[in-house]
């Protein structure tokens, strides 16, 4: 298990089923029963057609790069800089997750939009698990 050193989400009502797929090592996108479309992050309504009636899918966690930075300087307590931070597009789902890129050096004739990538964990202790993504293997 890692450290806490990082800021560690606190589930609520609206985020305890994707917080608890993470544990799992599950990463579980809502989708729309009524209108049938993927959205991120947890809410408790679809915002394309605005039904509550909703599920969790579960992602293969494959996806690409749709933008990215590296940090430089260290902003955010338990990750040293320099860092990427990246929002990714899931193959499966369409939806757009920010997150951090691990597993390659953050250096920018490494780093490419659409690059694909894939889901990791970060087990922080028993209850909490960060998804983290990774060059595809």
């Amino acid at each position: 298990m890692g450290e806490a050193t990082r800021p560690i989400p606190i589930p609520d009502e609206t985020t305890k089923t994707f917080w608890d797929g993470t544990v799992k090592h599950e990463l579980l996108i809502p989708k729309c029963k009524d209108c049938g479309k993927f959205h991120f992050y947890p809410r408790p309504f679809c915002p394309h057609c605005f039904s509550n009636n909703l599920e969790y899918v579960k992602s293969s966690g494959k996806g690409k790069i749709y933008s990215y930075a590296i940090q430089q300087r260290p902003t955010v307590p338990g990750i040293d800089a320099p860092f990427i931070t990246a929002l990714v597009t899931l193959d499966d789902a369409g939806v757009r997750l920010m997150t951090n890129i691990i597993g390659i050096d953050p250096d920018p004739q490494k780093v490419k939009v659409d690059m694909a990538v894939e889901v990791t964990w970060l087990d922080i202790n028993e209850e909490v698990a960060l998804p983290l993504f990774k060059p595809a293997s």
